[in-house]
């Protein structure tokens, strides 16, 4: 054996695919790009929507607060609280029980004062009128009946105190015996008698006659009581029966709402409430019309101070007691804008505490 193959013999055996030495020792190369996860088209859209909502809730709010910081400051004799427009509900309901015959009106609808809304089935009414007047025709003819009775009596006590006058001269000249003279004074008597009965017959008449005249007038108010009418000028809010329908006595027709007292309830603490006086001016802005504020007066103030309702959000911590102060809006405003009229939208009460100190411009009047 030579050197050559003793020297290949002695190095050692690689296996036929095993890597060089020189190969392990490269350096390891990595891919130059990496894929994104897929991601469904669905999902993408819906990450693009939230954030879209994100930004716009954002947006409005970063709008409402630069709107505030834009207001002046309000001076320390203007106090204000949080509340709603609210106006008086009225029910329309019936007086009598019965049946609905007609609604003339739908919710929703402008009424005025004394306007017919609904109608009454009043059949048996119209009935018992019908009788009532008849009675009445009935007691007219008594009545005259008697009077010509009275009368006819009047005559026979006339004719009979002139017997009786005839009879007493006679009876002083002789020539009648007295016995004649007392069965004529008999007559007469009897005559008096029937004209005070046929008198007293003429007041019964009369009674029963005016009796059936009340009757008559009972059954025309039960009639016109069956149409129901708005008792103030306002907008109808609620239907809550239908044409049909029985009803007792007081079953509700309508809810309106009175458009001539629209108010709005705020509370204040004891401070500022101490302030307040019945008919300060005051004003009303709404969250939906910020720019127009209501001109108002404060009518009411609580005498006791209460708990915050839940409904209402406030300056203060809710676990503070609260005076309750109702600020009216102007009734001529109303009047004149009565087609604009609502109630329950959010909005806050500014109150006046000193008169000499004037509005700010954001909460001076301006016209409609």
């Amino acid at each position: 054996m030579n050197s050559e193959e003793k020297t290949r013999d002695a190095s050692p055996v690689r296996a036929e695919n095993q890597p060089e030495m020189g190969e392990l020792l490269a350096p390891v190369r990595l891919p130059t790009t990496i894929s994104p996860p897929y991601i469904p088209p669905w999902r993408r859209r819906w990450i693009r929507g939230v954030l879209l909502v994100i930004v716009l809730i954002a947006a409005g709010f970063g709008g409402m607060y630069l709107w505030r910081q834009s207001w002046p400051h309000l001076p320390p004799s203007i106090v204000y609280g949080n509340g709603r427009l609210e106006s008086d509900e009225i029910d329309i309901d019936t007086k009598f029980a019965g049946r609905i015959a007609k609604l003339l009106v739908d919710e929703g609808d402008m009424v005025t004062a004394g306007q017919i809304v609904a109608l009454m089935d009043t059949r048996d009414l119209e009935a018992s009128l019908k009788k009532a007047e008849a009675f009445v025709l009935q007691s007219e003819q008594a009545r005259d009946e008697a009077k010509a009775t009275v009368e006819q009596q009047k005559s026979q006590v006339l004719l009979a105190q002139q017997e009786v006058d005839r009879a007493r001269y006679l009876v002083s000249k002789g020539s009648m015996p007295r016995e004649t003279l007392d069965q004529r004074q008999q007559q007469y008597d009897g005559a008096v008698a029937a004209l005070n009965a046929a008198t007293a017959r003429v007041r019964v008449t009369e009674h029963a006659l005016e009796a059936a005249t009340h009757d008559v007038e009972l059954y025309k108010i039960e009639i016109a009581d069956n149409a129901l009418v708005a008792p103030r000028d306002g907008r109808i809010q609620y239907r809550v029966a239908n044409v049909g329908e029985v009803l007792g006595a007081g079953g509700r027709i309508f809810t309106m709402l009175d458009i001539s007292y629209v108010y709005m309830d705020i509370y204040l603490p004891t401070v500022e409430a101490g302030h307040v006086k019945i008919g300060s001016d005051a004003r009303i802005v709404l969250d939906a019309y910020p720019t127009y504020p209501i001109p108002a007066k404060v009518v009411f103030i609580a005498t006791q101070a209460q708990f915050t309702p839940k409904t209402v959000e406030t300056r203060e911590e809710r676990d503070k007691l609260m005076f309750r102060i109702r600020v009216r809006v102007d009734p001529d405003l109303l009047r004149a804008h009565a087609e604009s009229v609502r109630s329950g939208l959010p909005g806050v009460g500014y109150i006046q505490t000193d008169a000499s100190v004037p509005w700010p411009p954001q909460l001076e009047r301006k016209a409609p």
